[in-house]
């Protein structure tokens, strides 16, 4: 069957009633008023039910007649016997949340539609205009209108179908007029009125928590309650606190998943039928900081090549389907990683304890055993329940001491593991060069660590390490990964994948295009992982390294989870799949349950009525949940930078140019990784023309040239938090003599 297609120009004639264009026009407003009723009607309804539910009166009724001939008319509507009616397809309606900016307009996501209206290949582009009352996050119900020239879909609110935030973080002040919070998130653009007599201590910029009078519908000021008080925003517990409302994560575990907890045993005992791998020399291999080990790892050697043991904390043991626990994660999806700080998926007894692979106690695994030979291709697998016992807990930094410093003192201390470190090196080695063979993509994006003092400060921001020690731990997890998946591909299971979908070929060329005007010789352009590694070899050691990684980047497809199985692109890889974090990631814990069935195990007495959703919504779900997750820890780490950043005005800073328009050029700081603009109109002495093609600015009198991916120094010249900006200056030609990072007066 043909997919149906979204028409250039849908059944929708423009305002029809006066040649008003905002959707408080009352006409437009009745036909949004039926569209919706119908959406949410399973069966034909008349046109007194119509006028009974709308309330209509006796004198409006001759508009609601008026109203259903012009909705029949535009194919909106249809008929269902004499005087009943239906939504027709064509009136291409969706429900979906509303994702507003701060300028007023918004996009809506998440789109379902209960008419089967064709799918939108790009969010729905929402005038101000046509916002009725939503706000950002609401559930909406829109109407398609038109289709602009760039395929953006163009539709209007016709009815808001659940609010979506009920409190909001935000600031404090209190002056003639009375109480007041402002949102901190600029999409809210809304004032908050309280009562300033409820809380006397607080004051004027306090952080504070509100929650919205749900009855009011205001658009500028809305009544509100203050319920919890943060504090000063300066404190970086405060700012969390901010992040978590902003994304509203599930932070608080209910009473139910807390008790569960509790109640589960202190010690573990082995059990029947799973297989004895304590004496295997399994070693966890982690950062400094890190607090729970999910996986530990041994290699041997064999006549052939290697044997790899890569064993994963059972969190499947513990957690039943259907439990407090297991709903409460299942809500997280995730664990989510602040500087210092971390929500975790699980509570602190499993995640730190009794699922964590500490050294030196017994603990229950799911592992997986794997036969590699000398160049490391797979030739054997199987998978087992296991009791497993840490022998050795091991930083990367000690590692990479051990395989690559030779450090002799170190060597010394952890001699009995030398051997089968230096084996589990020479294998991962091997399956690098198999990856890189077949055109796994390695970027090479620095990341910033942020390092916080004992009273929770921040301490430095610096590049993260990342050594051997840390791609052999990947190498082996990735192994692992495929294993698991392609077994799921052999044996036709159902589960969940981890897929990276092939890049938009459109993007694809418009990358390549913008690389020659770089000066970069492309091989000929093909949408396949060797083309993309090429290119990243092509750039690696030059200073147009990081600007083309991070495009390149941007033109990949985000990766997802789905019962669908389309592959890895960035790895290469037919099969994938996430088994080696389930304290962490709920996927991974349906991947572990799924192969207790294959093991003949029914995942802890599994009942259908258990699980309601289907895989494909779990996997839409946890993805978004990971997307939250990742967007929350980017927030707070630009919100700690924003802090670090306000102590430094004045100081000066190696940066590159990571973007050019007309009006401001962006750049980012090499060593600390944080990013900032300078305005066009702040460069003084010449007058700067944008050249588009070659991204960059050329002086009308110096010819100075200001290029994507140039270096220069530059100066911090002032913070704004609550557009989550940093402005910086170039440094001049008279302050060059200075030495970076010294105070400007």
């Amino acid at each position: 069957m043909a997919k149906k297609r979204l028409p250039r120009k849908a059944h929708f004639h423009g305002p029809r009633h006066g040649g008003k264009t905002r959707n408080d026009n009352p006409a437009e407003s009745l036909d949004n008023d039926i569209l919706a009723l119908l959406y949410q009607s399973i069966a034909p309804v008349s046109v007194n039910d119509i006028a009974q539910e709308l309330a209509t009166s006796d004198s409006e009724k001759k508009s609601l007649e008026k109203s259903l001939e012009m909705l029949l008319q535009e194919n909106n509507i249809k008929k269902s016997g004499k005087r009943q009616f239906v939504l027709s397809k064509n009136a291409l309606m969706y429900e979906g949340i509303l994702e507003q900016n701060p300028r007023g307009f918004g996009f809506v996501s998440q789109r379902t539609s209960m008419i089967d209206s064709p799918p939108l290949s790009k969010d729905p582009f929402i005038p101000a205009s046509r916002l009725k009352s939503a706000r950002q996050g609401d559930k909406v119900l829109i109407r398609v209108q038109r289709l602009r020239s760039d395929d953006r879909p163009e539709a209007s609110v016709v009815k808001i179908l659940a609010r979506g935030t009920e409190k909001l973080a935000g600031f404090f002040s209190h002056d003639a007029r009375g109480g007041m919070v402002v949102p901190e998130d600029l999409r809210f653009s809304f004032t908050v009125l309280v009562d300033p007599n409820a809380h006397p201590e607080l004051r004027n910029g306090d952080a504070v928590i509100v929650k919205i009078d749900p009855a009011d519908q205001s658009f500028r000021t809305v009544r509100g309650e203050i319920v919890e008080i943060l504090g000063s925003p300066d404190n970086i517990d405060v700012q969390m606190r901010m992040v978590i409302q902003k994304f509203n994560l599930p932070h608080i575990f209910s009473p139910e998943a807390e008790q569960e907890a509790a109640m589960l045993p202190e010690e573990i005992t082995a059990e029947q039928g799973r297989e004895d791998l304590r004496k295997i020399l399994h070693v966890t291999i982690d950062g400094e900081t890190a607090k729970d080990f999910d996986d530990a790892v041994a290699v041997t050697r064999t006549r052939k090549g290697f044997r790899l043991y890569v064993s994963i904390a059972d969190v499947s043991h513990f957690v039943t389907p259907g439990t407090a626990l297991d709903k409460d994660a299942y809500e997280r999806g995730t664990s989510i990683y602040f500087p210092g700080r971390v929500i975790p998926m699980l509570p602190e007894k499993l995640s730190n304890n009794l699922c964590s692979l500490v050294p030196h106690l017994d603990r229950l695994a799911l592992t997986a055993i794997l036969d590699f030979d000398r160049v490391g291709d797979l030739l054997d697998k199987r998978f087992t329940r296991s009791i497993i016992r840490s022998h050795q807990r091991f930083t990367y930094t000690t590692v990479r001491k051990i395989l690559i410093d030779k450090d002799a003192e170190i060597c010394t201390t952890h001699k009995s593991f030398l051997a089968p470190l230096k084996v589990a090196g020479e294998l991962a080695k091997a399956l690098q060069k198999m990856r890189r063979q077949r055109g796994a993509l390695g970027f090479t994006l620095p990341e910033a660590e942020i390092e916080l003092d004992n009273e929770g400060r921040i301490a430095a921001i610096k590049r993260a390490e990342r050594n051997f020690a840390h791609q052999m731990i990947e190498e082996f997890m990735l192994a692992a990964n495929e294993a698991v998946a392609a077994t799921f591909t052999e044996q036709k299971r159902k589960s969940l994948y981890r897929i990276h979908e092939r890049p938009d070929p459109e993007k694809v060329r418009e990358f390549s295009i913008f690389a020659k005007s770089l000066g970069l010789q492309l091989p000929e352009v093909e949408n396949s992982p060797h083309w993309f590694a090429m290119v990243l070899d092509l750039c690696k050691g030059s200073p147009k390294e990081y600007i083309v990684n991070n495009l390149l980047l941007r033109t990949m497809q985000q990766a997802r989870y789905s019962p669908e199985n389309v592959g890895h692109f960035g790895l290469a890889a037919t099969d994938y799949t996430h088994f080696t974090s389930p304290i962490r990631r709920y996927p991974d814990l349906m991947v572990h349950r799924e192969l207790c069935r294959m093991f003949g195990i029914n995942a802890h007495s599994m009942r259908a009525k258990d699980t309601p959703m289907s895989l494909k919504e779990a996997g839409d779900f946890l993805s978004g949940r990971e997307r939250a997750s990742v967007n929350a820890e980017r927030e707070m780490s630009d919100r700690l930078k924003l802090l670090y950043m306000e102590k430094h005005l004045g100081e000066t800073f190696s940066a590159i140019i990571s973007g050019v328009n007309e009006s401001v050029f962006f750049v980012e700081l090499l060593d600390l990784f944080i990013s900032g603009s300078i305005a066009v109109e702040d460069l003084s002495g010449d007058h700067y023309f944008f050249d588009a093609r070659h991204h960059r600015l050329t002086g009308e009198i110096g010819r100075k040239v200001f290029q994507l991916g140039d270096t220069l120094q530059v100066v911090a010249t002032s913070v704004d938090r609550g557009r989550n900006r940093i402005s910086f200056e170039p440094l001049s030609d008279t302050d060059k003599s200075l030495t970076s990072k010294t105070k400007r007066f």
